[in-house]
């Protein structure tokens, strides 16, 4: 017994401290690249300048190469109005009349449910009646608004020149941590000469813009009503 006791505390202080960790956790698939190592240094080629390791004076200094930085201003904002009404009405109706062979309507008995009683003249006469009725209607509105800046390492320089960026940007406040990742293609035509995009401008762009603790954790529906919205739930 005092085995299980101890156990169960060294368990709860666990818990508690696992409770405690509200530092940011990096996500691997944002995290950035490193810049290619440039190639060694060519050894009595008789020349001043050695190849590889030029520097230009005389242009900017915008992203263009594996493990450059770019800096993303975000701009985005988004406005859904969606309406949706459905109404359905079905009706069936089917009747079969006791038929009349060689001028004679046949008709018999069953033996009924309770012992020795049976249901007499019956015919084969038949006649189904089916209702059904759907009304639905859906209302729903979002609008959606994320400005900022954040710089993002070019990972990937496709055969067009596009560059292929990612990168995150963890904040701890208080009792949370807000993650905003973002990921997507640029051309350097729209790179100005601050070394700036808008994440318009981005093809394929992927923000995520997301938080953890407990706000975050107060603002999440319970798995139990989240059952009885889903599809799962039958009624």
């Amino acid at each position: 017994m005092k085995r299980a006791i101890t156990i169960a505390v060294i368990a709860l202080g666990i818990l508690l401290l696992a409770g405690c960790n509200t530092a940011p956790k990096r996500d691997p698939d944002y995290a950035p690249v490193r810049p290619v190592a440039p190639p060694p240094v060519p050894q009595g080629n008789g020349a001043i300048y050695q190849s590889g390791f030029q520097m230009s004076w005389f242009e900017d200094m915008r992203a263009r190469r594996v493990g450059d930085l770019l800096t993303i201003k975000l701009a985005e904002r988004t406005d859904a109005t969606k309406t949706a009404t459905t109404e359905i009405t079905r009706s069936n109706a089917s009747s079969v009349t006791n038929p009349s062979i060689l001028g004679v309507s046949p008709e018999f008995s069953l033996p009924g449910i309770l012992p020795l009683a049976t249901t007499k003249n019956l015919g084969l006469g038949t006649s189904l009646n089916s209702s059904n009725d759907f009304t639905g209607e859906g209302d729903s509105a979002q609008s959606n608004k994320l400005t900022g800046e954040i710089t993002v390492t070019v990972i990937e320089v496709l055969p067009n020149g596009y560059l292929m960026v990612r990168g995150e940007k963890r904040i701890g406040i208080n009792q949370g941590n807000e993650y905003i990742k973002l990921s997507g293609v640029v051309r350097p035509a729209d790179i100005d000469s601050t070394n700036t995009v808008l994440s318009t401008k981005m093809a394929d762009p992927t923000i995520v813009y997301v938080g953890d603790g407990a706000v975050a954790s107060a603002n999440t529906m319970g798995w139990l009503a989240r059952f009885f919205i889903s599809a799962l739930f039958p009624f």
